[in-house]
């Protein structure tokens, strides 16, 4: 007499053959940003423009450099984010504050994109290699100039518009900063280290 088989103990799919247990992870863990920037617009609808396979939390406070820095260690501390990032211009800050900013945040583990005198510094790297000081307003004229239209600071179609010219930009920036020898981040205009978090967007881009 033929025996019954045993249960295997393993669930079947509807064709009969077993099913695949379970993965912990049932998805790829996906890299999470924080980013907190000085600006509301401008800086926030840029870098949620950034086409990636991750989570990207950007949004603006308005704040002083160090209050943008504790804001963020804070923030930082009660989610879940696997970096994070502040960003903050020089202008309308004394050089002992910038610096004090840039130092804390990175001594709190925070990463950060400063630019030297404003954001508008990133802009203009990606149409030609700019180591002259300017003001806002010169920026705003170059920038003008070059796009071939009024720049507007809260415009977030400026990401598509500039893409093409982005690894110019970064090129640029990375040779800026080189150029200063010793290396004071309030003294260094112009100067910028928003390069830095559009590389790290950029290892996560779609294909």
């Amino acid at each position: 007499m033929a025996r019954t088989p045993k249960p295997s103990g393993r669930k079947l799919s509807p064709k009969g053959a077993p099913l695949r247990p379970r993965s912990i992870k049932q998805r790829e863990l996906r890299q999470r940003f924080l980013i907190i920037c000085e600006g509301k617009q401008t800086e926030p609808n840029y870098f949620k423009r950034f086409r990636v396979n991750a989570v990207v939390e950007a949004f603006g406070i308005g704040r002083s450099p160090l209050n943008i820095v504790k804001y963020a260690q804070n923030y930082w501390q009660k989610g879940d984010f696997d970096q994070a990032w502040v960003v903050f211009d020089f202008d309308n800050v004394g050089a002992p504050q910038f610096n004090q900013a840039i130092q804390q945040a990175k001594q709190a583990g925070l990463k950060v994109a400063y630019s030297n005198p404003c954001f508008e510094v990133w802009f203009l790297l990606h149409f030609g290699y700019y180591n002259t000081p300017m003001n806002r307003q010169q920026y705003i004229n170059k920038l003008s100039q070059n796009l071939g239209r009024t720049y507007q600071k809260n415009d977030p179609s400026l990401y598509d518009e500039l893409l093409t010219h982005q690894r110019i930009a970064i090129s640029n920036a990375q040779r800026l900063l080189g150029s200063y020898n010793p290396h004071d981040p309030a003294k260094d205009d112009p100067s910028t280290t928003v390069h830095l978090l559009v590389k790290e967007l950029n290892n996560h881009l779609i294909p």
